[in-house]
């Protein structure tokens, strides 16, 4: 049975579902362990299944028009309402504080992921008091003195170590690390996530930090420290690291530390051939796959291993053949694990291990 850290929450993504600013709703939607999610808020959708939606597979999780008809249909009372949004520059929409006095009002806890802080509302605050319940700024730097300096310490780690790195940003890096891991756990093969940002933390993982937020001198410790952490406490056969934007994106030009300081021992490289330009970034050329995957071994000289991809803009019938044609381009295999399942990266992981 999946544990549940915090309790029953709805998701508000009002407006921004199936679009890369709903990522974090979709990861709560396809999978977490600190919350039991009731519902989606988005009146784009509402009335239909999320999974559906999202993935083509129902899920059960129904989306609403608003707070007001969740609450009115749900048999059960929402502790948490998520702010599932993740839009660039992570600023919370003006209409998003309706929403959020509301839940409040109805004695719910509240936790955003944004870069804008609801702790910084004293209206929000003051509510939160009165009604004594919680805001959680999950992107909030934590005070200096509980961070943590890069040690050496991660020479010390002697499983293997996985990065999945992106070609862009919104890519699915997060999902495709949890497919992996809960794949790889399936396989008999003890696996544990580090997250890197908010959307990990909400999904449950025991070992995160949150990259985006954190004080930069500090970023390569914090990742040392998660990874070190998981291999001490659990004892793990494979640590999967979940990638940031990517090497090459001008506005998050995330991996580098993950380079640096988790030291993979191989990459896998998320894509979505589909993509021209940078995510949200028009005119802003897209680096080939060839370009990205040399970049990596010539930083980190460490092996790119297998492509990861992202079907955005293709029909299920063309997965297959883009798959074939990457393979081809780069000397790799090539693997849709949201759509066909991560066996046969597992087994490619598994032949690492010995």
């Amino acid at each position: 049975m999946k544990r549940i850290i915090d309790g029953k929450a709805l998701v508000y993504c009002q407006g921004a579902f199936n679009t890369p600013n709903g990522k974090t709703a979709h990861g709560l939607v396809r999978f977490t362990e600190r919350y039991e999610i009731l519902g989606v808020l988005d009146s784009n959708y509402a009335g239909q299944d999320a999974g559906h939606v999202l993935d083509g597979r129902p899920n059960g999780i129904p989306i609403f028009r608003d707070l007001q008809e969740a609450i009115a249909n749900l048999d059960v009372t929402p502790e948490y309402l998520v702010v599932g949004l993740a839009p660039d520059g992570g600023r919370l929409p003006v209409e998003a504080k309706g929403s959020i006095k509301l839940a409040l009002e109805q004695g719910m806890n509240v936790d955003s992921g944004l870069h804008d802080f609801l702790t910084n509302d004293s209206e929000l605050v003051a509510l939160a008091k009165e009604k004594n319940v919680t805001i959680r700024d999950i992107r909030k730097t934590p005070d200096r003195d509980k961070l943590h300096f890069f040690t050496g310490d991660i020479e010390k780690v002697d499983c293997l170590k996985l990065a999945i790195l992106g070609t862009d940003s919104a890519l699915g890096k997060r999902t495709t690390a949890w497919i992996l891991v809960h794949a790889l756990r399936e396989a008999g093969k003890k696996a544990e996530m580090i997250g890197t940002g908010q959307t990990a933390w909400m999904q449950g993982a025991k070992y995160s930090m949150v990259m985006d937020s954190c004080i930069n001198d500090f970023v390569s410790g914090e990742i040392e420290y998660a990874v070190v952490s998981a291999w001490k406490n659990e004892h793990p056969d494979v640590i999967v690291i979940e990638g940031q934007g990517s090497l090459m994106n001008p506005a998050y030009p995330g991996g580098f530390e993950i380079l640096a300081a988790g030291r993979p021992d191989y990459v896998i490289l998320q894509h979505a051939p589909k993509r021209l330009e940078y995510d949200g970034f028009p005119g802003y050329r897209l680096h080939s796959l060839e370009e990205q995957i040399n970049a990596i071994q010539v930083i980190s000289g460490r092996e790119v291993i297998a492509i990861t991809v992202n079907h955005e803009g293709m029909e299920k019938n063309e997965i297959p053949e883009v798959c074939k044609r990457i393979t081809l381009e780069t000397k790799l295999p090539a693997f849709d694990v949201l759509e066909y399942g991560a066996k046969e990266l597992v087994d490619l992981v598994r032949g690492k291990l010995q």
